[in-house]
């Protein structure tokens, strides 16, 4: 009879058939961020759950490759995997995408709280508006440059949206931006044409809260443009309070497309919120009249690039204080322990130089008694005494017979009379 295998058995026996991420999704070892976030996309629209029921292969194959996304589209994890293999990477942490119009209302209802919570939770544009997109059926709405646009898109549903440059506009730049005043999620695509007129997806922006407002924005301005990614090592930091400092700065990378060229380009607001639509304003613009601030987010690029080499090198210095630190507290609190201890054995030993008898406790509570008892005949007594000398003194009446009163005036009153 076959021995039943343990559950770390099983989960080493599916650790040893892991395929290597580079070849789940078809890419070189030196593809670019971009390369690997399309191949991913494509794949994972081929086996996506939605078009595959009652598929477990198709399921495995779905799971596999977001394993494999989740790993090579993380800095930090792919060049840990690059260096070290499955080993260096916690599968346990790995943060899946979810699609949320693919959940019911009861597992959408638990994913909206954990965020509510603060539990970092990715989502994914539907399968469903993908695939549409792909296939050509989707309609998009003319959207002039200069002109915003108010609209409200239902959840895990899409707006799409053409937008016409000129080459001059093109050269000058140009900038789509999208942002919520009731601070709505949501995410801004862009899609490339494919031969057979459908549109692919080729770059996503979730938004952010910045200030008062969720935005989000993409910006083709002609020369290398940053994006901070908010999620990056958000699970790290929550171990670790001090990498939420030295890590801030890991999701600052680089946009996939610095510029595209003249002719006409669609993008799509996605309503990105657990149970409600999304309310937002978007809009297109030629950078040419943005010199200034072109100039200046070329400068604060560079700055905050070298903030980061700075920030790695004061880790490390951090990092070596910081033990030093512990190890001083540490020592702090021994050595008064050992300081204390001597103190004691000291006084015991002062006060062991002695022939006399130990002294007797007098009982606290007797003196108590009889020290309360003397106060209270003592206030008794001085209350009587108060009491009699402040009562008041009856006046006494003394009845004078009036016709026998003789004032100073009663003889002129006599003589006055008399007249």
């Amino acid at each position: 009879m076959p021995a039943h295998r343990s559950k770390s058995d099983k989960n080493d026996a599916a650790k040893q058939l892991r395929r290597d991420p580079y070849e789940v999704l078809s890419v070189a070892r030196s593809s670019t961020d971009q390369e690997i976030k399309s191949a991913y996309r494509k794949l994972a629209l081929k086996y996506h759950p939605d078009k595959n029921a009652n598929d477990p292969q198709a399921a495995d194959m779905f799971q596999e490759v977001t394993f494999s996304y989740n790993i090579l589209s993380d800095p930090d994890k792919r060049r840990q995997y690059d260096t070290a293999g499955f080993e260096a990477v916690e599968s346990e942490s790995q943060d899946l995408e979810l699609d949320l119009s693919s959940l019911g209302a009861v597992n959408t209802m638990f994913a909206a709280l954990f965020s509510k919570l603060g539990v970092p939770i990715k989502t994914t544009v539907s399968a469903t508006i993908l695939e549409e997109a792909l296939n050509g059926v989707v309609t998009s709405r003319p959207l002039l440059l200069g002109q915003p646009m108010v609209k409200k898109v239902e959840k895990q549903c899409a707006h799409f949206y053409s937008v016409s440059i000129t080459e001059e506009e093109a050269r000058s730049g140009f900038v789509c931006r999208v942002q919520s005043s009731d601070k709505s999620k949501f995410k801004l695509l862009y899609f490339d044409k494919v031969e057979n007129g459908g549109l692919s997806l080729a770059l996503q922006e979730d938004s952010a809260k910045t200030g008062k407002v969720t935005s989000a924005g993409m910006y083709f301005l002609g020369f290398p443009v940053y994006r901070l990614d908010q999620a990056a090592h958000s699970m790290a930091t929550a171990k670790d309070p001090d990498m939420a400092f030295f890590k801030k700065l890991d999701g600052f990378q680089p946009c996939e497309l610095t510029e595209i060229k003249a002719g006409t380009h669609v993008f799509a607001v996605y309503g990105d919120n657990f149970f409600k639509s999304a309310s937002y304003t978007i809009e297109a613009l030629c950078a040419a009249q943005f010199t200034e601030e072109k100039q200046n987010l070329r400068t604060v690029e560079a700055q905050i690039l070298s903030k980061r080499v700075e920030l790695s090198k004061f880790e490390s210095e951090y990092r070596e204080v910081l033990q030093q630190f512990t190890e001083m507290t540490s020592r702090y609190a021994q050595e008064m322990q050992a300081i204390d201890e001597l103190l004691k054995q000291w006084s015991e030993i002062h006060a062991s130089y002695t022939v006399a008898p130990p002294m007797k406790r007098s009982s606290s509570k007797n003196k108590n008694r009889s020290a309360s008892k003397d106060t209270k005949e003592d206030g008794e007594v001085r209350e009587k005494k108060s009491t009699t000398r402040e009562r008041p003194k009856k006046k006494k009446w003394i009845r004078v017979p009036f016709e026998n009163y003789r004032g100073p005036n009663s003889a002129k009153i006599g003589a006055a009379d008399s007249s």
